[in-house]
């Protein structure tokens, strides 16, 4: 269906000031309250307050027809005798319920409608299946309500009428900007089409509202559902109501359950035939594609109409979640919500022969077999099939089992179909198969199809010596079916005449099992794999483990699995951790596990007993630091590091006071978080510190008191002023300075040159100890350096180091000189039990070699030298990107909603984090206003993982409109 150039653009708003349409509004009666304005696409809106109540007054665009209005009246009317809430017209003194008004040389029609009272569910916060489900019973009801409604004022074309969708997308794309977008755009429109042109002429017609969305549908205190906005009142496809209902629950969560759950509202209604059904996701796509070219010609039409252009960025969402998934996966999903799957109501029986039973292989991600990256070799699940079946045995694979040989790492948005519908077998030559129940059977291009009393079953493999006629024949229960030799694929179907894929993307999963049922009778052994339900452990997590050991998301994936800079969760989905500076040789590295292995197949005990990997780490780490600092402490954390270094310092100098800057974390001991005063981490920490902590300005070059690289200076004249304010007596009374050389809690921010070599000489030249902390942002990470301090050119007199030591292994040490660690023997003697561990010195110096023998920190400097230009380029783009701090492979991304007065973006951070979490990568916000994306991934991450993160920065950025 055609339509001519000016029905498929946008309209600009008419130009009504709410002076005038206060003038307007009082031919209605007294208007007691100024009005205030609604926003619309299009027209113009005002909330009107009188003596009677609220009402809505509307202008409509000058294009709008009488007739059009007329029939949203009448339409109106019917629907509220249907007992639908809708708005209802008002007469005016004239008695006219529509009538034209003239502004600004337009002629405008006008009315009053009454105002239907209750929250919209765009407000509604925790949308969820519920609100979704509302949606579609909502839109349901409208169009089972106006089935057999009808005007000449709905026969008209326009940009909203999905019939002419792809005439609007291809109309108004040069609308946008991006080029990628368009691309993108332009290629789900041709796709949709093409999936919708078999069927688009069997397409039942009627009047429909085309837009019941979260913006249109209200809820009141009581329960009661209203409709608004009837401005798109058409005669359009009926599936095309629910089209736009479906699109409108992808602009609030990426799960398409919610979706599913409005289409199953809906057919309770309006049961939808086999055409609509395969009509309904390419409508969805055309839907969401609509909306975004018409948002971008909405805003170029009518700049200041701040209504469209807020939701550009949530409209472009929809579409990019909907043309990212699969469109066969989703028909399918479609198809089960709206009632479609058959049932079958007898018992199978055995498909393989008496006395077979199969080996059932474990391919999930905690499989053993899969260890060492084994999951990431492109032909193991046949190796691993083959291997079970040796010796004539029969080996299958398990259903509804998220097999982690599915997983593809740098798996943009739409992750990896890893749960198995369909389940494989090895079988002996020859082996015959048997009809698990009676039914007619078909050839397939892979092999054959029995189809049932509501269920299909279908063999893949190479059948022969299928029985004479079974092209088109019929098998009893028992009789044989046809002989494979080797590989064979079974999956059962219970959406009749549709053959699921055999491997969907971890969503709906209860749906998935109820369309392609449990094989296991047939094949005399369970082959099914428990469900995945990581919303239940989180659950278990939160009611025996204190919730303030915090996690990260507020929907976590459930992490089981790791393999070097990759994670996986439950249902093998893979993620960059670009953000676990702790696995510092990334995870599950051979090396480490089987070191780790070996010594506790040999032992581990008390650090107190004398073993030699104790020494041999204490002496690779005082090789590793300046001269003279040849002395090490083993502990548990940096948490003990810290404060052991802290309580070493006042020992040294028989001195109390510890000088420490604002905006740093140290650690959560007493000792430790005394010195530590990061907001992020602690609101309250700078009312909190204790009388011998003395605390110093954040040399904060970037949104400090000064700022620039050349603002050490300035810091420096800052300091002295307040050691001076100490007097003789306070300044007698410092122990030492503790600094992290690089602000890591900060996300990287590197302090202006030559300020920590100035503090350490002041403390110093007043008797006091200088300790580095290098928790963080130490042991190569930095790549030019494999220590902070280097970075500043200053020596410190002790180290504080872990999280990297131990690769996540509990391991903290404390580097110092003889005359400090001996000076210490006036508290006593010092021990930490597990401190320093066979297993842990064991690891300590694996991963000391590993670093040395693989170069990683050469790979920190080349590797994080690309991401930071990376990043840097980035923000030449994203306005958003205040900042790119840090080097090698600590860095940080402050983000911020006004660059120029470095307003710091909290909220956005937050929600940069949860968007790259749905794309595969794991980042997360730090620093005092927790707006700095941290970045600082184990030093073995590729460029290829690089340039993936990057990549989904600069589309969630775009997304975002940063």
């Amino acid at each position: 269906m055609a339509a001519e150039p000016f029905e498929l653009g946008g309209l600009s708003r008419p130009r009504v000031s709410p002076e005038r349409a206060a003038e307007v509004a009082a031919r209605y009666g007294a208007v007691t309250a100024p009005l205030v304005e609604l926003g619309s696409q299009q027209d113009r809106n005002f909330l009107v307050t009188t003596e009677r109540g609220r009402f809505v007054l509307k202008l409509a665009n000058a294009a709008t027809g009488t007739a059009e209005l007329e029939a949203q009246h009448l339409a109106l009317r019917q629907l509220a005798a249907a007992g639908l809430g809708v708005p209802l017209p008002v007469a005016d003194g004239d008695g006219a319920e529509l009538s034209a008004t003239d502004v600004e040389g337009e002629r405008l029609l006008t009315r009053l409608l009454t105002f239907v009272e209750g929250e919209p569910l765009i407000e509604v916060e925790d949308f969820g299946l519920e609100q979704a489900a509302l949606l579609g019973d909502t839109a349901g009801r409208v169009v089972a309500a106006l089935v057999d409604f009808d005007h000449p004022g709905l026969h008209r074309r326009n940009q909203w009428d999905l019939r002419l969708a792809g005439d609007v997308v291809a109309a108004l794309l040069d609308h946008v900007p991006d080029e990628d977008r368009r691309t993108r755009l332009a290629a789900a429109r041709e796709e949709a089409l093409r999936r919708l042109a078999p069927v688009a002429g069997r397409l039942r017609e009627q009047t429909i509202h085309a837009d019941i969305t979260d913006d249109n549908v209200v809820r009141d205190a009581a329960g009661r559902v209203g409709v608004i906005d009837f401005g798109d009142l058409q005669r359009s496809w009926r599936v095309a109501e629910l089209a736009a209902t479906c699109a409108a629950t992808l602009t609030r969560d990426p799960d398409p359950a919610l979706l599913l759950g409005a289409v199953e509202a809906f057919t309770a209604h309006v049961p939808l035939d086999d055409a609509e059904l395969t009509a309904l996701w390419p409508l969805v796509w055309l839907r969401t594609a609509v909306l975004v070219v018409s948002g971008e010609q909405q805003v170029a039409l009518d700049g200041d109409n701040e209504y469209a252009d807020v939701r550009r960025a949530a409209e472009w969402r929809s579409f990019a979640l909907a043309s990212s998934w699969d469109p066969d996966e989703m028909d399918a999903l479609v198809r089960a919500a709206a009632g479609r799957l058959g049932q079958h109501q007898h018992p199978f029986g055995p498909m393989l022969p008496a006395g077979l039973a199969p080996a059932v292989l474990d391919l999930s991600v905690l499989s053993p077999a899969l260890d060492g990256g084994a999951w990431l070799e492109e032909d193991i699940e046949d190796r691993l099939l083959e291997h079970g079946a040796d010796g004539g045995g029969v080996a299958v694979t398990r259903w509804a089992e998220y097999r982690l040989t599915r997983a593809r790492p740098l798996t943009a948005r739409n992750g990896s179909p890893t749960l198995a519908l369909a389940v494989d077998l090895v079988l002996p030559p020859e082996t015959v198969l048997r009809a698990p129940f009676a039914g007619g059977i078909e050839p397939t291009d892979d092999g054959l199809v029995l189809r049932g009393e509501g269920i299909d079953l279908f063999l893949h493999g190479r059948l022969e010596h299928a029985p004479a006629g079974s092209a088109k024949g019929a098998a009893a229960q028992g009789a044989e079916l046809a002989r494979v030799t080797g590989r064979l694929r079974v999956q059962l179907s219970a959406l009749l005449g549709v053959r699921p894929p055999a491997f969907v993307a971890p969503r709906c999963e209860r749906l998935w099992r109820r369309i392609s049922p449990d094989p296991s009778a047939l094949l005399g052994v369970d082959v099914a794999a428990e469900p995945v339900d990581a919303d239940s452990v989180l659950a278990r997590r939160d009611a025996a483990y204190a919730q303030v050991q915090e996690h990260y998301y507020r929907r976590p994936p459930q992490i089981e699995r790791g393999w070097r800079e990759l994670l996986v969760d439950t249902t093998a989905q893979v993620y960059v951790d670009a953000v676990n500076n702790v696995a510092t040789l990334g995870h599950s590295h051979p090396r480490l596990v089987e070191a780790a292995a070996r010594q506790w197949a040999l032992l581990n005990t008390n650090a107190r007993f004398h073993y030699a990997v104790v020494a041999e780490l204490s002496e690779r780490l005082a090789e590793l630091a300046p001269d003279g600092l040849d002395h090490v402490f083993l502990v548990n954390s940096g948490s003990e590091a810290v404060d052991l270094a802290l309580r070493l310092a006042q020992t040294a100098t028989a001195r109390p006071r510890i000088l420490a800057a604002r905006e740093a974390y140290h650690g959560w001991t007493i000792g430790s978080d005394a010195v530590s005063t990061s907001l992020g981490d602690n609101p309250r920490a700078l009312e909190s510190r204790p009388a011998w902590v003395e605390l110093m300005d954040a040399p904060n070059p970037v949104r400090g008191t000064h700022r620039g690289p050349d603002s050490a200076a300035a810091y420096l004249a800052d300091l002295d002023a307040q050691l001076d304010a100490l007097g003789a007596a306070g300044r007698q009374e410092l122990a030492g300075v503790i600094l992290e050389p690089i602000f890591g809690n900060g996300g990287g921010v590197l302090l202006p040159q030559g300020y920590v070599a100035g503090v350490y000489d002041r403390v110093r030249a007043l008797g006091g100890l200088c300790i580095s902390d290098e928790v963080q942002v130490g042991y190569g990470r930095l790549g030019d350096h494999f220590w902070g301090f280097e970075q500043q050119g200053a020596v410190p007199d002790i180290i504080t180091i872990a999280k990297a030591m131990g690769n996540g292994q509990p391991l903290g040490a404390v580097l110092t000189t003889r005359a400090i660690a001996e000076a210490f023997a006036a508290e006593g003697s010092f021990f930490s039990s597990a401190g320093g561990s066979p297993v842990s010195a064991r690891i300590g110096l694996t991963v000391l070699d590993v670093v040395r023998d693989e170069g990683l920190q050469d790979n920190a400097r080349v590797v994080g030298g690309h991401f930071r230009e990376r990043l840097l380029a980035l923000a030449e783009r994203h306005p958003s990107m205040g900042a790119v701090h840090g080097m090698g492979l600590y860095l940080g991304v402050e983000l911020v909603s006004d660059r120029a007065a470095f307003t710091p973006d909290g909220a956005l951070a937050d929600r940069v984090c949860e968007e790259l979490l749905w794309r595969g990568c794991i980042v997360q916000p730090t620093g005092d206003f927790k707006n700095v994306l941290k970045i600082k991934p184990p030093l073995v991450i590729t460029q290829r993982s690089v340039d993936f993160v990057c990549d989904a920065l600069d589309e969630v950025l775009t997304e975002l409109g940063g």
